[in-house]
């Protein structure tokens, strides 16, 4: 698979020249590069069908099981709760992958990363979830991955997307209350072929909504 657009949303204390930038940077783009589709290839391809209907295009999950397997084996975490002992109440749900620099290397709080699924409210919360940890200090930064205009349409339908978050960046990049230091930002992927030679990706069940 393939990244098309790495957008920063905000960046403070210059996060982004910081070796622990570099680090959660090569870690992503190495992540990302290893999901390929079918398992087993050296590309991601998918198969060129529209998502509209229930029975037909693309799951999203098997994705994603491909880039959260990359980085938990790579020392990251999965599904962490937000606000890690923030309280009683509702809690703002949990980050798809999450990094904690051991204490002896880095004084960075940790990172945590989305991996869109579902549609674009729920792109919308991811966002919020990743502000709000920075904002209340569980989080140094966070990105949300996201499928292209290109790739959306062949997967589960209404599946968020880049160009429909693209109206909202303007707004996210005026946010000047975070902390610091601080990154936020939206990572943007498609596939590297098509082909109708090549299965389907599964699709999960999640109540009425089919992944």
């Amino acid at each position: 698979m393939k990244i098309t657009k790495w957008q920063t949303l905000l960046s403070t204390g210059e996060y982004e020249s910081s070796p622990e930038y570099d680090f959660i940077e090569n870690q992503i783009r190495e992540a990302i590069h290893h999901v390929v589709w079918p398992i087993g290839s050296d590309a991601f391809t998918i198969y060129p069908e529209s998502g509209k209907k229930s029975d037909e295009g693309n799951g999203v999950k098997p994705i994603k099981l491909g880039f959260t397997k990359y980085l938990h084996n790579h020392g990251w975490t999965l599904e962490e709760k937000a606000g890690r002992g923030r309280g009683k109440g509702p809690h703002p749900g949990a980050f798809d992958c999450h990094w904690r620099w051991p204490e002896t290397e880095s004084d960075f709080l940790p990172f945590a990363v989305e991996w869109e699924t579902g549609n674009i409210s729920s792109s919308h919360r991811a966002i919020n979830r990743l502000a709000l940890g920075i904002l209340e200090g569980w989080l140094s930064g966070g990105i949300l991955v996201v499928p292209s205009e290109k790739l959306a349409p062949y997967l589960t339908d209404r599946i968020g997307n880049e160009p429909e978050l693209r109206p909202y960046i303007p707004l996210w990049k005026h946010w000047k209350s975070l902390a610091t230091p601080s990154y936020l930002g939206i990572v943007t992927i498609e596939q590297d072929a098509e082909s109708w030679d090549v299965p389907r990706i599964p699709k999960g069940t999640d109540g009425r909504a089919r992944r």
